[in-house]
């Protein structure tokens, strides 16, 4: 797939500091790429009701990382997927009489429109699912053939061959990404897309890996598999792989992902390389909406689209974002916004003059926020600062500082100003 256009980051005098961030598994903060080339993988969006502000802000975060880890002197390999076929999209599809890969088409281009529009430097490798599906064929087949995989009877499939699963049982390690007891999993399991009571499964946990075709129901070769479509946690397990290798520095998305989605694709990804996977596991907190779960059931989901058509600056859209913890639950509010814009458009008029106060030790203080953790509240609260004292005009004014300000914010926090 075609990314959206890289937007120009600009350079910054010096380096920043070393990333650490806070390991979901671990729950210790760690460094969160310790080699010369720093690696992302980022779960990307099912292509239906895109781009709602959860997705905003999880990817957003994941934008400031990737932008402290530049800053402080690492290459960047950045992939992502679109799950391009899935039950929810082919649900959403058959609701409104659109076909899904016109639904899935339309949405992804709008998203790559958002992301364009809040300044998030794109992947290095954007892959869908229906295009990674050779890959994931090959990976199941041989996740069968190690012993790691099974069948299980379908009555659809006359040729015998059956839906495939993951046992779990070959994987020692399952469960060390989320922590969560077994009870926990078996209820986050069938609220999240998952199927504990099918019958014939080994494991009520056992993650589905290959779906035989269905009536109704898109399908492809899928060789000694069968006909059919992948399973969720594998695509994102081989598409990882392919496009990053194992091991690789983070594995993100949002906190919702941790069980099931990334501890099965992790599983998948060890038994496939070795018992490599993802070093460091990052999530985003979930956003609401004044006071509500922000959900697409409830209809209440706030979209970047809507509120880029009602006129609202992007860049006050992401400033919004910024004002809160990454991994913290926080709720969007019509306040936020407000706060939001003000905020920007007195950011604006700090750097307009040629002369402000001393950039220096705010870009210092910022570069620590952002690498401790990606404290974004804490950097804006820092601009805020800088930009008081440069309205006020009582610091002793440094020529050229506002230019070096606006660089830095636009270099680290995305802010185009």
């Amino acid at each position: 797939m075609l990314t959206w256009p890289t937007p120009h980051v600009p350079s910054l005098p010096g380096r920043g500091d070393p990333v650490r961030v806070r390991d979901t598994s671990s729950d210790e903060l760690v460094v969160a790429a310790a080699g010369p080339e720093a690696t992302l993988y980022v779960c990307g969006i099912t292509p239906y009701d895109a781009t709602h502000m959860g997705h905003a802000a999880t990817y957003v975060a994941f934008d400031v990382l990737g932008r402290a880890w530049r800053d402080a002197g690492h290459s960047v390999r950045y992939a992502s997927n679109v799950t391009d076929v899935d039950d929810p999209l082919l649900e959403r599809a058959a609701a409104t009489g659109v076909d899904w890969r016109e639904l899935a088409a339309d949405q992804t281009a709008l998203y790559a429109q958002d992301m364009t529009a809040l300044g998030v430097i794109p992947p290095d490798v954007w892959s869908g699912v229906v295009e990674s599906i050779p890959a994931v064929v090959a990976a199941v087949e041989k996740l069968l053939a190690a012993g790691a995989a099974y069948r299980v009877p379908t009555p659809e499939a006359t040729d015998g061959l059956g839906d495939v699963y993951a046992d779990l049982s070959a994987d020692a390690d399952f469960g060390a990404v989320a922590g969560l007891a077994r009870d926990e999993m078996l209820a986050l399991f069938a609220e999240r897309g998952g199927d504990p009571d099918r019958p014939g499964k080994r494991d009520p946990l056992d993650p589905l890996l290959w779906r035989r075709e269905r009536a109704g129901e898109p399908a492809w070769d899928g060789g000694s598999l069968g006909t059919g479509r992948p399973g969720w946690h594998v695509e994102c397990a081989v598409i990882a792989r392919d496009a990053l290798g194992l091991p690789f520095d983070v594995e993100g998305g949002g906190s919702d992902l941790a069980f099931p989605h990334h501890e099965m694709s992790t599983s998948h990804a060890r038994l496939l390389d070795s018992g490599r996977g993802a070093r460091v596991h990052l999530h985003a907190g979930m956003v609401g909406l004044e006071g509500e779960k922000m959900s697409k059931s409830r209809g209440n989901l706030v979209l970047v689209s809507a509120l880029r058509a009602q006129g609202v600056d992007p860049m006050a859209i992401r400033l919004a974002i910024l004002a809160h913890r990454y991994r913290d639950d926080w709720d969007w509010t019509q306040a936020g916004l407000d706060a939001a814009v003000a905020r920007l458009e007195r950011w604006r008029a700090a750097v307009s003059g040629n002369g402000g106060p001393d950039p220096d030790r705010l870009l210092a203080a910022v570069r620590a926020a952002v690498a401790d953790d990606l404290d974004t509240p804490a950097a804006l609260v820092l601009v805020d600062a800088w930009a008081d004292l440069s309205l006020a005009g009582t610091a002793e004014p440094v020529e050229g500082a506002p230019g070096v300000v606006a660089r830095m914010i636009d270099a680290l926090l995305g802010i185009r100003i």
